[in-house]
């Protein structure tokens, strides 16, 4: 197994993480790995806001009932809508916003650091909590937060593969599976 494919089954969200800074050169290596990231056309939409202040991420924490971890580092990540893509592929910023993400969630488990991604979009109320309390302006959406630290939790590495997800040449739709019930998660 090549340690990219380890890393990638290492990667555990975690939600417990020890009273240590991340310093200033791990985090913008993380941003230059979520630059790295494939982007449809080469748009580029991503911006990031780093959130290393203890009374800004308390704010957060204080109106996100969803982004109460005691990480050291949040990293907000934001579409620009006036980079985006126009017209019908106007959406594909989601996809380009995420593949940055997952890129900072296996560089942070890379350098021995531990992350958790909180889901803003689309939600309506996290996205103005977050833009009132950030000072995000119309146009810039924030996709989510990148809780970042040190980890105070183990989790053991997992590889979730099912084949029962799995379609060869075409789907079949008469395929009988289980499907998991989740809850719902409720809004504030």
């Amino acid at each position: 197994m090549t340690e990219v494919i380890k890393t990638i089954y290492e990667r555990r969200s975690i939600r417990k993480y020890l009273d240590k800074q991340v310093d200033k050169q791990t985090i913008i290596t993380l941003l230059k790995t979520a630059m790295a990231a494939p982007t449809a056309v080469n748009c580029q939409p991503w911006e990031f806001i780093v959130v290393d202040e203890a009374d800004k991420l308390s704010k957060i924490k204080e109106e996100c009932k969803y982004a109460r971890y005691n990480a050291p580092v949040g990293i907000v990540v934001c579409g620009n809508m006036k980079l985006a893509l126009k017209g019908a592929d106007h959406e594909l910023w989601i996809q380009d916003c995420s593949a940055a993400i997952e890129n900072m969630l296996i560089a942070a488990t890379s350098l021995g650091l531990g992350t958790v991604w909180i889901g803003i979009y689309p939600v309506q109320n996290r996205i103005r909590m977050l833009k009132k309390v950030l000072n995000i302006p119309a146009f810039v959406t924030p996709l989510g937060i990148v809780y970042i630290g040190y980890s105070a939790e183990k989790k053991e590495p997992r590889n979730r593969y099912n084949d029962k997800r799995v379609y060869w040449q075409e789907y079949e739709p008469k395929r009988k599976h289980r499907s998991k019930d989740k809850p719902q998660i409720g809004h504030y």
